[in-house]
């Protein structure tokens, strides 16, 4: 390999054990000839070769997040990076677990997208070692404070307030949100922006949920009971259940009770009655995420804010003029 770069094989035992004292020109020739050679790179440059960048999902069930991975992945490949999906499963490889695999790739960045980043209560060690390590990392979506990384959210008051003006304009004033944990990040935003808006939100008008058909379809049903007929969801899923949950209890959507999802994820125009939902601009904000994560692999300095896109509400057909009586 000496003789096919033309360097001595010094050189090229420096390069293969990552030691000082090689030009960047010549570290490239030595590992260009190893690939073309069909030698296998030594494990410490092997995520240097492939510019592997780890995109750790919580879940594909979501729409959302295989749409993000779509456009992520896609601007990443421009640049000539290759994302390596990480998804997690309950009982499975958790997301400090991810990460120990991809500080062993070598990888140069990481995205996290609805991770543990998002709940205050949750392990957040895995976070701090890829800031010890300089890895670059984007969040997408609302974070716990002082870890210290770049996000890339949409505006969850935003998002909120289009919901709760456009069920109030119906006529609705009994206006339900059906939220995530109470340590999750997004929820918290979203509950704070309607008792903003409204002034005043009971409790007895918020529900908790998992994000799932089944955790909209339980939340609604306790809700439904109180008397509310708008409900402001905070993911697709969570609407879907919603509805289901005012089907079993024999309500007209939007007869009788009206419901405005989050994300307006694949197919939500396909649902009966098609649901009225506050879009994230995916398209932008995974543009956004790839470019603060290149900034940071080309060596910029980029600053741990937090880049809010604006949402849209698009009316569809699960929203309607309020009960009377």
């Amino acid at each position: 390999m000496a003789k096919k770069v033309g360097v001595s094989e010094a050189t090229v035992s420096r390069v293969l054990n990552g030691k000082p004292g090689v030009s960047e020109a010549t570290r490239q020739a030595v590992l260009s000839a190893l690939d073309v050679l069909g030698y296998e790179r030594p494990t410490q440059l092997r995520g240097e070769r492939a510019r592997l960048v780890g995109l750790v999902l919580p879940e594909l069930q979501n729409p959302i997040f295989p749409a993000f991975a779509e456009v992520i992945g896609g601007a990443l490949a421009q640049l000539g990076l290759t994302p390596v999906l990480c998804t997690q499963t309950r009982g499975g490889v958790s997301e400090a677990d991810y990460v120990t695999l991809l500080l062993q790739q070598q990888v140069s960045g990481v995205v996290f997208a609805g991770g543990l980043y998002a709940q205050a209560d949750a392990p957040h060690d895995h976070y701090r070692q890829l800031a010890e390590r300089n890895i670059p990392v984007v969040l997408v979506n609302a974070a716990i404070e002082h870890l210290g990384f770049p996000a890339v959210s949409c505006d969850d008051a935003v998002a909120v307030e289009q919901a709760w003006r456009h069920l109030a304009s119906l006529g609705h004033e009994r206006i339900g949100l059906v939220l995530g944990p109470g340590d999750h990040m997004p929820s918290a935003r979203k509950l704070a922006a309607a008792r903003a808006v409204a002034g005043e939100v009971p409790d007895e008008h918020v529900a908790r949920a998992m994000f799932s058909i089944e955790g909209g379809h339980a939340a609604a049903t306790r809700l439904i009971e109180r008397g509310v007929t708008g409900f402001i969801c905070a993911s697709d899923p969570l609407a879907l259940g919603v509805v289901r949950a005012a089907r079993r209890k024999g309500l007209d959507v939007p007869g009788q009770i009206s419901v405005v999802g989050y994300d307006d994820s694949a197919l939500m125009n396909c649902t009966e009655p098609p649901l009225t939902t506050v879009r994230q601009p995916i398209e932008a904000m995974g543009k956004a995420v790839v470019e603060l994560l290149n900034a940071q692999i080309s060596g910029s300095a980029v600053a741990p804010e937090e880049l809010l896109f604006e949402p849209e509400l698009v009316v569809r057909g699960s929203t309607g003029q309020a009960p009377r009586g």
